[in-house]
């Protein structure tokens, strides 16, 4: 078994965090305070902080002929998981960075890939493959 990562990241707004990871992603909701709330991300950990700060600037890379947001997190979730929550996104109205669609079409690592990002403009990546054996597909 996989044992589950953390991360903790920044945001400006907590009520708008807790809307977005427990009311869109469908996030459990953890452990909190006046300026932290954990999240359970598809079993992982993950930690919001409050913070004054503005989000760090974003830069690309191309992928795909598609400009990637670095840095990003997500998960690689189960195809019928990974349609659900594209649907969920959909439906909440997200404004994708690049919309659902298929990478690598026909190749090794062909994948299911969309990027968003949450309100404080912290970059999501969510992929699945079809089969899991892609994943490190070179």
């Amino acid at each position: 078994m996989i044992r589950p990562f953390h991360l903790a990241f920044a945001v400006h707004d907590l009520d708008a965090a807790r809307a977005f990871y427990a009311g869109v992603l469908g996030c459990g909701e953890g452990r909190s305070s006046n300026r932290w709330i954990d999240f359970d991300l598809y079993g992982h950990q993950i930690t919001v902080h409050l913070s004054g700060s503005p989000a760090v600037d974003v830069v690309t890379g191309d992928v795909d002929g598609k400009p990637v947001p670095i840095p990003h997190f997500g998960v690689v979730l189960r195809m019928d998981d990974w349609r659900a929550l594209a649907a969920r996104l959909e439906a909440a109205g997200t404004s994708f960075g690049i919309a659902p669609y298929t990478r690598f079409a026909g190749e090794p690592g062909e994948q299911a890939t969309m990027f968003f990002r949450d309100p404080s403009g912290n970059a999501l990546e969510f992929k699945a493959f079809a089969d899991d054996a892609m994943v490190f597909a070179r």
